[in-house]
C-alpha cells in the first residue's frame, strides 16, 4: 500500500496489482498466531506462523518468544502514536520537496510490507558480501536458513526498484539483535528513501540532450564510481544532501547544529551518515549514499542513477519530542499515549515524564561452556525473553580467568526498572532466578 496527500490528510492507496503479489503486505491488525509468552520456546522443527505466513524452524531459527509477540504492532501506523505523527512528518516533507511537473507527489510509500524477508533480499541484492559481519546469527533474527526478520528497510529496495517505482519511501519495523540500554531495542522502526534520476531529471529539457553524459568507464574513487560522471555525482550528492539537511531542520528547527561524516555501506558510494548535536554529543541520525550502479543494473534501472538514505524514527522521535527511554515507545499506558493525541503531526511538544520508577540492579555471574564460547547477544536475548520490558539495562562489569583451569567467568550487572510500575526488589529476585535457569539450561553456563 501506499499513501497519498489529499487535503493535508494522509491516506492509504492500494497499489498496483504487481507490488501486492511480490510483497505481500502485513494486516494492519495481523498478530502472529500462536500465544507466546516470556516462557514459550521456539523449537527446532517446528511450524511458526508469522504474520498470517508459516515457516518451518531449523538450526538457524534464533527468533525469540518476546520478539515474535512485538510482530503485527505496528506502530508507525496506530493513530496518535509519536512514531505515527514523526513519519507523517517525513513523508510530508518528501511530498511537498519532490512534485511532479503537475504538482503531484513524486514520491510513494509502501508502510505495511510483509517483515520476513529472504536472505537474498537483506544482504545478496544489496551485495552484502558472503562473509560479511552483518549477516551473522549473532546481529540478526533468523526464522530460519532462508529467511529472517528484515534487518533494514534496504531489504525491499532491489523489488521496488524492479516494478518500476522511482522515488518511493518504505517504512516498517526491523529486527536486529543488540545491546541492551535506553536507546536500543531489538524491534525498532525504519524510514528507507530512495530517489533514481534519469537524464532529463538530471540535465533538464535541452535540444542537445544526446550530447549529454551520465556515466563513463572510470576509475572508482573514494569520491566515486568508476562508471559515474563526477559533474552528474556532484549534482547527485547535492540534492541528496539539501533533502536530509532540509529535513533535519524542518523537524528540529533551522538552529540545529549537523555536520556530515563519511562512512561505507556495501550498497552506497560514496556515502554519509548525518550527525547532528543532542546534549552536546554528536549522534548519528543517518545513513545516505549514491546508490551502486550494480544495483540498479541488476534490477533493470541501468539507465538511470540514484541515491538512497535510511533513518531510525525512533532516534529521530526521542530527539524531536524529548523520549528518554526507547521502551516507552511500545508503552501501552495512558500516561504516556495521552500525550500525543494531537490530530497535526506537526504540534511542538515535549514528552512529560510520569514518575521516575526506582531501579533495582542484580549481578549474575557464571562460568562460560568449556569450549569457552557464550555470545553476548544469546544472553541478552535471553534476559529480554524472561525478564521483558522490566529490565532496563544489562552490561558486562568484569571477566576473570582462572590461572589453572584456564575457564572463563562473565559477571553482568542486570538493571531493572518498569516504566509504568514500581518494580520490588522481591519481583526482581524471582526473575533474576529465572534467567539463572534458563542461562543454565540454554546456554551451558555454570552459575558461580
Amino acid at each position: 500500500m501506499s499513501g497519498r496527500q489529499r487535503g493535508g490528510k494522509m491516506v492509504l492507496q492500494i497499489l498496483r496489482p504487481p507490488l501486492l503479489k511480490h510483497l505481500q503486505t502485513a494486516s494492519l491488525t495481523c498478530v502472529v498466531s500462536r500465544n507466546y509468552s516470556a516462557k514459550a520456546t521456539i523449537k527446532q522443527g517446528e511450524q511458526v506462523t508469522i504474520a498470517g505466513r508459516e515457516y518451518l524452524t531449523d538450526q538457524m531459527t534464533n527468533v525469540t518468544s518476546h520478539l515474535l509477540s512485538h510482530v503485527g504492532r505496528n506502530l508507525h501506523l496506530q493513530k496518535y502514536h509519536p512514531l505515527n505523527h514523526i513519519s507523517q512528518r517525513i513523508v510530508q516533507y518528501m511530498y511537498q520537496k519532490y512534485v511532479s511537473s503537475r504538482g503531484n507527489p513524486l514520491f510513494s510509500v509502501h508502510n505495511q510490507i510483509h517483515p520476513v524477508v529472504t536472505t537474498w533480499q537483506n544482504f545478496d541484492s544489496l551485495l552484502i558480501p558472503k562473509d560479511h559481519v552483518s549477516r551473522q546469527k549473532s546481529d540478526n533474527y533468523y526464522v530460519n536458513k532462508e529467511n529472517l526478520l528484515r534487518a533494514h528497510t534496504s531489504a525491499h529496495q532491489c523489488e521496488l526498484i524492479g516494478m518500476g517505482f522511482d522515488n518511493f519511501l518504505v517504512i516498517g519495523d526491523v529486527y536486529r539483535r543488540d545491546e541492551i540500554d535506553a536507546s536500543h531495542y531489538p524491534v525498532f522502526h525504519q524510514v528507507e528513501g530512495v530517489r533514481l534520476c534519469t537524464k532529463r531529471d538530471i540535465f533538464g529539457s535541452h535540444q542537445n540532450m544526446d550530447s549529454f553524459r551520465m556515466f563513463e568507464n572510470g576509475e572508482r574513487t573514494r569520491q566515486k564510481q568508476g562508471v559515474h560522471i563526477a559533474q552528474v555525482l556532484q549534482l547527485l550528492e547535492s540534492d541528496l544532501k539539501s533533502c536530509l539537511l532540509g529535513l533535519a531542520t524542518t523537524l528540529f528547527g533551522q538552529d540545529v547544529e549537523a555536520r556530515w561524516v563519511d562512512a561505507y555501506f556495501p550498497f552506497t558510494h560514496p556515502s554519509w551518515e548525518l550527525e547532528v548535536k543532542i546534549n552536546n554529543d554528536w549522534v548519528e541520525l543517518l545513513g545516505c549514499g549514491i546508490i551502486e550502479q550494480e544495483i540498479l543494473s541488476n534490477t533493470g534501472a541501468q539507465d538511470k542513477i540514484g541515491w538512497a538514505f535510511g533513518l531510525g524514527l525512533e532516534r529521530w522521535a526521542m530527539k524531536l519530542y524529548s523520549i528518554p527511554d526507547i521502551r516507552l515507545f511500545w508503552s501501552t499506558d495512558s500516561g504516556f499515549l495521552s500525550q500525543f493525541q494531537f490530530d497535526d503531526p506537526a504540534t511542538n511538544f515535549k514528552y512529560q515524564a510520569i514518575s521516575k520508577y526506582p531501579q533495582c540492579s542484580n549481578d549474575i555471574s557464571f562460568w562460560l561452556p568449556s569450549d569457552g564460547h557464550c555470545d553476548s547477544k544469546d544472553f541478552f536475548d535471553l534476559v529480554r525473553t524472561v525478564g521483558g520490558d522490566s529490565v532496563e539495562q544489562v552490561y558486562l562489569i568484569d571477566t576473570y580467568t582462572h590461572p589453572k583451569k584456564k575457564s572463563t567467568s562473565c559477571c553482568y550487572r542486570i538493571v531493572y526498572r518498569h516504566m509504568e510500575k514500581v518494580i520490588t526488589q522481591e519481583e526482581v529476585n524471582i526473575i533474576h532466578k529465572r534467567i539463572e535457569e534458563k542461562a543454565t539450561a540454554d546456554l551451558g553456563v555454570t552459575m558461580r
